[in-house]
C-alpha cells in the first residue's frame, strides 16, 4: 500500500506535518496544543484516518471539537508520565485523582465548579482504601489541583472564573469555575476493554490474535513502524525475528518518509528515527544542565568502552526483560480490585506478548556507580560555572538525573551497581563536548 496516496505533492509536507503533530499529541482540542492544531488535523482526516490505521494500527476518532488517537500498545512503559506544569511526574495519588475527576465529569453538566469537583472526587477516594482526599490536608489539595491544572492545560476543563490556586491556598475562600468541554472529556479516556473486565494490567495491550499469514505480516509490519515511532531506539535484540525483518528492509524506511517526513538510520544494532523536525517531546542532546552533563557522561562512558584490550571494563549479561516486565505487571496489578465481576469469560483476558528475541551470550560493558560518581564529579570541576549552584551542592541527583537521561534515549541499561553501555554510546566516542558557560550578568 503506498501510504499519503490522495495527496498530492504539493501538500505532502503538510500533511506530513499533521501526522507529526496527531502523533506527538493523541489527544487535541481547541486550544491544545494550541489554537491552529484541530484545524491542521481536520484538513486531512479522511487521509489521516485510513493512513494512521493501515501503518501503524491507530484509530483517529472525532468527537465534536476534539480528534483522539487511539493507540495500540505493544508494551508497558514506564518512562512517559503525565507531569505537572512545574514538571512533576505524577505519582498514584495524583493518577488516581485524575481518574476520579474524569469519572466525575463524565456525568457533569456543562459548568462545574472546583469544590464540586473535589468533593464528589473526594467521595469516591474515601471508598477506596489507601486514597482519600482530604481538603484540609496541603498535600492532598496539591496532588488534586494538579491533575484539575492537566486537564485544563489539554483544554478539557476552561476556566471560566475564580482561581485554582487561591482554593489550594485556602478552600474556604478560594474557588474557580470551570466549562467542561464534554467531547474531550468522553474522547480522553478510550481503554481498549472494560476496566471491570480485566484481570490484569495486560489486558489492555491491545492484540490481534488472527493466525493467518497475511495478517501475522501485516501486525508484524505495523509493530516495526511503532517501535520506530515510540522508542527512540530500537534494538534488534530487543524484538521478535519477524519484526526485526521488516526493522531491516526498505518498505519501512519509505513508509515512514513519506508519512512523517522524518528519515530512518539503520546500524548494525538497531534502527532509530531522526528527528529533523522538533517532532520530539524530548530531544537528545538537548539544553539544559541534566542534557549537558549526559552528554558528557556520555563521551566519558564511551572513551571507558574503547579500550581495545577490554581490560577496563568487565561485560555482564543483559537482564532479563521479562523479569522486570512481570515486576511492573505485579506493582500495577496491585492497584486492581480484588474481585472479578461474575460472569467473566476467562479467555477474554488473554494476551500474547511478543515474544523477545532470546541470546544468552548477549553482553555488554558495565560502567559502575562508583566511575559514574566520579565522572560526574570531574565533569562539574571541570565545567564549573556550566552548572549551577544547586548541581555542585547535588552532584548525586545531576548524576541520578543524566543517568535516567541516556536510559531514556536507549544509551544506557541500568543494572544493580551501575549500567550497562548499550550501542548507542558508541555514537559519541571520540566527540569534543563544549558547553556554553553561564553568564554572571
Amino acid at each position: 500500500m503506498r501510504f499519503a496516496a490522495e495527496v498530492s505533492d504539493l501538500e505532502l509536507a503538510d500533511y506530513q506535518r499533521a501526522v507529526r503533530l496527531v502523533l506527538r499529541h493523541p489527544l487535541i482540542t481547541a486550544t491544545w496544543p494550541d489554537e491552529k492544531a484541530l484545524s491542521r488535523i481536520r484538513r486531512f482526516a479522511a487521509e489521516l484516518r485510513v493512513d494512521l490505521s493501515e501503518a501503524f494500527g491507530y484509530r483517529l476518532e472525532s468527537h465534536g471539537t476534539t480528534a483522539r488517537l487511539v493507540r495500540t500498545a505493544d508494551r508497558l512503559e514506564t518512562d512517559r508520565p503525565a507531569v505537572s506544569r512545574t514538571g512533576r511526574p505524577f505519582d498514584r495519588q495524583r493518577y488516581a485523582y485524575l481518574s476520579l475527576c474524569l469519572a466525575t465529569l463524565g456525568r457533569a453538566g456543562i459548568q462545574i465548579t472546583l469544590s464540586e469537583l473535589a468533593e464528589a472526587a473526594a467521595a469516591d477516594a474515601g471508598r477506596i482504601s489507601g486514597l482519600g482526599l482530604d481538603p484540609d490536608s496541603g498535600a492532598d489539595r496539591r496532588a488534586f489541583v494538579d491533575a484539575v491544572a492537566w486537564l485544563e492545560e489539554r483544554g478539557v476543563l476552561r476556566l471560566a472564573d475564580g482561581s485554582s490556586s487561591a482554593w489550594a491556598s485556602d478552600p474556604g475562600a478560594g474557588e474557580a469555575l470551570y466549562d467542561v468541554a464534554r467531547d474531550a472529556v468522553l474522547a480522553l479516556f478510550r481503554p481498549p476493554r472494560v476496566l471491570q473486565h480485566i484481570e490484569s494490567v495486560t489486558a489492555l495491550l491491545d492484540r490481534s490474535l488472527s493466525s493467518s499469514g497475511n495478517a501475522e505480516r501485516r501486525a508484524a509490519a505495523q509493530a516495526a513502524r511503532r517501535a520506530v515511532l515510540e522508542r527512540p531506539i530500537v534494538y534488534y535484540d530487543d524484538v521478535s525475528a519477524e519484526v526485526g525483518n521488516h526493522l531491516r528492509g526498505q518498505a519501512l524506511a519509505a513508509d515512514l518518509y513519506r508519512l512523517t517526513g522524518l528519515r530512518l538510520e539503520r546500524r548494525a544494532e538497531g534502527a532509530l528515527l531522526v528527528d529533523t523536525a522538533g517532532w520530539s517531546a524530548e530531544r537528545f542532546p538537548g539544553t539544559g544542565s541534566v542534557a549537558q552533563a549526559a552528554v558528557l557522561l556520555a563521551v566519558t562512558i564511551a572513551e571507558r568502552v574503547a579500550d581495545p584490550d577490554g581490560r577496563r571494563t568487565r561485560r555482564m549479561p543483559v537482564p532479563d526483560p521479562a523479569e522486570a516486565r512481570e515486576k511492573l505487571i505485579g506493582q500495577i496489578d496491585a492497584g486492581l480490585p480484588t474481585s472479578v465481576p461474575l460472569g467473566l469469560d476467562s479467555d477474554e483476558t488473554t494476551v500474547h506478548e511478543p515474544e523477545e528475541a532470546e541470546n544468552p551470550e548477549r553482553r555488554l560493558p558495565l560502567i559502575t556507580d562508583s566511575f559514574l560518581r566520579e565522572a560526574t564529579a570531574e565533569i562539574l570541576h571541570r565545567y564549573g560555572s556550566a552548572f549551577g549552584a544547586a548541581w555542585h551542592a547535588d552532584p548525586d541527583r545531576l548524576r541520578t538525573e543524566a543517568v535516567d537521561l541516556l536510559s531514556r534515549f536507549g544509551a544506557v541499561l541500568p543494572v544493580p551497581g551501575g549500567v550497562l553501555a548499550r550501542p548507542l554510546i558508541g555514537r559519541y566516542r571520540s566527540t569534543v563536548a563544549q558547553v556554553r558557560q553561564r553568564s554572571l550578568f
